[in-house]
């Protein structure tokens, strides 16, 4: 389960470094992943770059309960974007939901070890 943990902890980082950076410098993947640059893009920057620093601290002070929560928003989120972006085939859509996949098992070790 620890393994889990610090694996879904460095795909958030890995995953969001580039993104935040790509968003932050309007490379033209970001414009063509994310649309134009707006103050909805900067709220799901805001987002993105709260997500990327709590995993960050979480390596540091690996809090099963809090890794499990942060992780559970992030499914969430991730399985309605083909909902509310309306659309199965936009890149960031896709790799939401592998990465939701990936969690899924990481939260359900840690509810699996938290259990008497």
């Amino acid at each position: 389960m620890r393994l889990l943990i610090v694996l879904s902890l460095i795909l958030n980082i890995a995953v969001l470094v580039p993104v935040c950076f790509g968003i932050i410098t309007d490379a033209a993947w970001a414009r063509e992943a994310y649309g134009d640059s707006t103050a909805a893009r900067g709220i799901l920057l805001s987002i993105y770059l709260a997500i990327g620093l709590v995993s960050l601290g979480l390596l540091f002070r690996r809090e099963p309960n809090m890794v499990a929560a942060l992780i559970l928003v992030q499914i969430i989120y991730k399985l309605t974007t083909p909902f509310t972006v309306g659309t199965i085939t936009n890149p960031v859509v896709v790799s939401n939901l592998f990465i939701a996949v990936f969690h899924s098992v990481t939260l359900y070790f840690v509810y699996r070890s938290s259990r008497p």
